[in-house]
């Protein structure tokens, strides 16, 4: 059986990341290599940890990298033929990943590129986190709310609909536990680090998937999952993050037309529907975080808008290779 790097990235994860590696001590194993932890600036001594005999490379950023470029640096150290992107608000569970590095060398499933696990909550019950890949429907009916009265027409981004009790290939499987072949990772250029938090596993989804390689659900393989970790702490900057990469990727992988409404609904219209919605349930807190983390996005607005000329400048590079000369 094949070796795996595990990568971690922890930022203020409090006694999380504690217990995630106590999971990887009790089942991970003699197929691990490395257990990389890129600690991106945790002032809450989250970073502290011991090895108890792990094969440990602690790497302190000094700063908050973001999660994607966090991971390439990790990755920059790795060896092993797989990489699991690991959650420190996530635990193995027995024989989880002996059963995924199982299943990726088989020679039947040479053609996967990703697997994913059921994500289980403190009962038991399966998270529903696999994803299909949004379209300007998929944005625009978040924004305003409509993936719950009308989805039929709004479908959400998760596949709410998919019971996550059994095996099958899906678009995309959560970055919390997220195994992949090293050598199709570093092909692919691992994550594109315009997207400093969220998306950015579903942007590198896409482009297996663009590389001809499929991503597999496996619901034999469990790993607990808090879900909310550590950016439950920061509701404002998670709405703020999350707008952004929104953007991002709208720009990224729609047309542009799609993309310019996604733009507009999100920048002009979602925030008056949240205020809406924060009236209508008394929160004066969810008022607040949804006008502090928007005010966050137009102030950031420059710095937002050269990420999004930058993938605009990608696409037209791509299509201009595309033409016959």
């Amino acid at each position: 059986m094949s070796s795996v790097d595990i990568i971690i990235v922890n930022w203020n994860s409090g006694g999380l990341l504690a217990k995630c590696l106590d999971s990887i001590r009790l089942y991970g194993g003699d197929q691990i290599d490395q257990v990389i932890i890129v600690d991106n600036g945790s002032v809450d001594g989250s970073d502290r940890v011991e090895e108890h005999g792990l094969p440990l490379r602690i790497i302190r950023t000094g700063e908050n990298l973001g999660f994607g470029r966090a991971c390439n640096v990790a990755a920059e150290h790795a060896s092993a033929p797989y990489i699991l992107l690991l959650n420190p608000d996530a635990e193995l569970r027995e024989g989880a990943l002996q059963r995924s590095l199982a299943f990726m060398d088989s020679e039947e499933n040479s053609d996967v590129g990703v697997l994913g696990a059921r994500l289980n909550d403190q009962f038991g019950r399966a998270h529903h986190h696999c994803a299909r890949f949004p379209d300007w429907k998929t944005f625009v009916g978040n924004s305003l709310g409509l993936t719950r009265i009308a989805r039929r027409w709004f479908k959400p981004i998760h596949l709410t609909e998919f019971d996550h009790l059994s095996d099958r290939d899906v678009d995309h499987v959560m970055g919390a536990y997220y195994l992949i072949r090293t050598d199709l990772y570093r092909s692919l250029g691992g994550f594109d680090e315009r997207f400093f938090v969220y998306l950015e596993d579903l942007d590198l989804s896409r482009r297996v998937w663009l590389a001809e390689k499929r991503i597999h659900y496996s619901a034999s393989v469990e790993a607990y999952h808090k879900q909310g970790g550590t950016s439950e702490q920061v509701k404002a900057h998670r709405l703020f993050y999350s707008l952004q990469s929104n953007l991002v990727y709208a720009f990224k992988h729609l047309p542009l037309g799609q993309a310019i409404t996604v733009a507009l609904v999100t920048n002009f219209v979602e925030p008056v529907s949240r205020s809406f919605r924060a009236l209508f349930r008394f929160s004066l807190e969810e008022l607040w975080f949804t006008w502090r983390g928007f005010g966050m996005l137009y102030a950031d607005t420059p710095r937002t808008w050269q990420a999004v000329r930058s993938v605009l400048r990608d696409r037209r590079e791509k299509t201009g290779k595309r033409k016959p000369t």
